[in-house]
């Protein structure tokens, strides 16, 4: 039996394509945790597996919501749970890669039970994040316990807060004391993070993007936004935010607009990088050749 296990690592470091291999050949399911890929009609900006490699291995978390539909941790885990049970019932492993690694944190330490939000609450929470420094700030005073460590650019957590808060009446922090979270998955899963350097990682971010702008990203964009309009999650991701600037003629040039989703994407690869070497403790590191690594892997996988 091959048990569950995770990849992550940086994006453009080639964990989807190792990780669609090893499914491939251990026959198993992939779980996507990349925070783009969930939307369905963003496919060339989210790098996400072709339509081939989707039905030659079953993909969960890939194609789930619609654009204008909102995708949360909460959402997440409810794939997740999905895909175990479909998974089970087939008698096959899952394996969970993507570059949202606090997706995977999610599953390791587990989310509280959360209150009802009600359609008011939603709506009220809604008019407050409009002025995202002040929600922040007002939400600080009343529980700067829960907002130690929280960015002030934060919308999901001074959200979230925000809901308990108007739910309950409670400051959020003691809320989560009273309904301390479950982990979902096993601690012991096998966790696989590809470690590149730096140098060889901005390289081939360089040619991802080239290669999106020339498979069709600006009009994917175009059409997409055309469809569902600007006020959208996936609006503001690496590669959708920058091509919206070069439509709207704020971007001068191709040129221009392929060094700062590149450099953007560098900077989103260094903080995935920073995050999974503090967050994850007992990972394997994967800097070896490939085919070592699949060794090392389907040495330890087998229970």
């Amino acid at each position: 039996m091959i048990r569950d296990f995770a990849i992550i690592g940086a994006t453009a470091s080639g964990k989807s394509g190792l990780a669609i291999e090893l499914a491939e050949k251990f026959n198993s399911n992939i779980l996507s945790i990349d925070s783009l890929s969930i939307y369905r009609e963003f496919d060339i900006v989210s790098a996400k597996p072709t339509s081939d490699e989707l039905k030659r291995v079953l993909h969960f978390g890939v194609n789930e919501v619609n654009p204008d539909e909102k995708s949360s941790v909460q959402n997440f885990i409810e794939i997740y749970r999905n895909a175990k049970k479909i998974s089970n019932e087939s008698g096959k492993s899952l394996i969970i890669v993507g570059g949202s690694s606090f997706y995977l944190k999610s599953l390791l330490v587990g989310l509280s039970e959360l209150p009802k939000i009600d359609e008011t609450i939603n709506l009220e929470v809604s008019k407050k994040l409009e002025n995202i420094e002040r929600a922040y700030l007002t939400l600080k005073e009343i529980d700067p316990e829960y907002c130690n460590g929280i960015e002030m650019n934060d919308r999901y957590r001074i959200g979230r807060g925000w809901e308990i808060y108007l739910s309950t009446e409670e400051k959020p922090s003691i809320y989560f004391e009273k309904n301390p979270p479950k982990p979902i998955i096993s601690q012991d899963t096998p966790i696989y993070n590809i470690d590149i350097d730096r140098t060889i990682l901005r390289s081939k971010i360089r040619q991802r993007t080239e290669n999106m702008i020339k498979d069709g990203l600006i009009d994917e964009v175009e059409r997409v936004i055309s469809k569902y309009g600007r006020n959208i999650q996936p609006a503001k991701a690496i590669g959708v935010k920058e091509t919206l600037e070069f439509l709207d003629g704020d971007i001068e040039d191709l040129e221009r607009l392929t060094y700062l989703i590149s450099t953007h994407t560098g900077q989103l690869a260094k903080r995935q990088q920073t995050f999974n070497r503090t967050q994850f403790k007992n990972f394997n590191a994967l800097s070896e050749p490939i085919e070592k690594l699949k060794e090392s892997i389907e040495r330890d996988i087998f229970c």
